[in-house]
């Protein structure tokens, strides 16, 4: 009896035992069960690629939930450029001049129209040979005045903007701040075999201007010790200040690149770059891979590129802003 007794508690114990192991199992299976859809609910799945860029898996429900959208880039072209740096030029000194040769260019108009009345009252003696003589010198030295204020601004400005036949106008554009000089340097020891045809001038905003060429710089920047030119940028809005630092692209002749334009939602800025995710073709359209691009061409509906990136490509043009979130949300999360 008490045998039988002892089994029994023997055989309570094990199945008490048995039945606290699976209690402290469940509700790990619980918790690991309960994982997989919180695991789907985030979305994205973020790995890295051989060449290292970083892939964002995304499912066709996630994607439409989420709003993305793809799109071909459209082709474009762009002409050769080359690249420099520069500044919006002062006008003063050039409105200081011009107004100098217009004040030289009125005076030597009276005294010639002097000496030409002088010459026809000394045919008819009726007047004085001093009188004649007097007007004769003083024509010639406002003829010379006007020439030497002509030559210094020919030599500081270059003949492009001293011949000019419409320059006080010009100079009143630039005083208004309705228009400005940029001069733009090449890098010390390059030169242009061509004269540039006009220019983009990109401040540090980011504001872009084109600009017509206008003549070459009549002296080596003394930092540069590059080639420099001289463009002529009209703005209403009074973008370019007098100083401001800008870099341009001089426009060249030659067979224009080939390229796509992308949108500019499509761009995203990370790390100081610009980026877009380009749909991976043999991942069934679930996989998105970060890519990055050269934001040095700037177009009216975004950006034009010549590498990484070609016209039957899928880029993300709605929602890579979104991808790009749940890229650093799965950087930020715990393994």
């Amino acid at each position: 009896m008490k045998r039988a007794i002892v089994i029994i508690i023997i055989i309570a114990v094990a199945i008490g035992a048995g039945v606290w192991r699976f209690k402290l199992r469940a509700p790990a299976d619980a918790a690991h069960t309960s994982d997989k859809p919180a695991e789907q609910a985030q979305g994205a799945h973020v790995t890295h690629d051989e060449q290292g860029n970083t892939v964002v898996e995304m499912s066709d429900d996630e994607q439409g939930d989420a709003g993305i959208v793809v799109g071909n880039p459209l082709p474009g072209q762009w002409s050769q450029e080359v690249k420099g740096h520069g500044r919006v030029m002062d006008p003063s000194p050039l409105a200081a001049l011009v107004n100098e040769l217009v004040s030289a260019r009125a005076a030597a108009s009276a005294t010639a129209a002097e000496w030409e009345r002088q010459k026809t009252l000394s045919a008819q003696n009726n007047t004085s040979a001093r009188a004649a003589q007097a007007a004769e010198a003083a024509a010639q030295r406002d003829r010379l005045a006007e020439q030497s204020v002509r030559d210094r601004l020919t030599l500081a400005w270059g003949v492009g903007l001293a011949g000019r036949g419409d320059l006080a106008d010009f100079v009143q554009l630039l005083v208004a701040r309705q228009a400005a000089l940029v001069r733009v340097d090449l890098p010390g020891g390059e030169s242009l075999a061509a004269q540039p045809a006009a220019a983009r001038v990109v401040a540090l905003s980011g504001a872009t201007s084109e600009a017509k060429f206008l003549s070459r710089a009549v002296e080596v920047d003394p930092q540069t010790q590059g080639e420099g030119f001289i463009f002529f940028v009209q703005s209403q809005t009074n973008a370019l200040a007098p100083g401001q630092s800008v870099t341009a692209w001089l426009e060249m002749p030659g067979e224009a690149l080939a390229g796509v334009i992308l949108p500019r939602d499509s761009v995203v800025r990370v790390e100081g770059a610009g980026w877009v995710y380009i749909m991976k073709k043999d991942k069934g359209g679930e996989a998105f891979t970060r890519t990055r691009i050269q934001l040095d061409r700037p177009t009216g509906g975004g950006w034009f590129v010549t590498e990484k990136v070609k016209s039957d490509d899928y880029v993300v043009v709605r929602g890579a802003q979104t991808l790009l979130s749940e890229e650093l949300k799965a950087a930020l999360s715990p393994d």
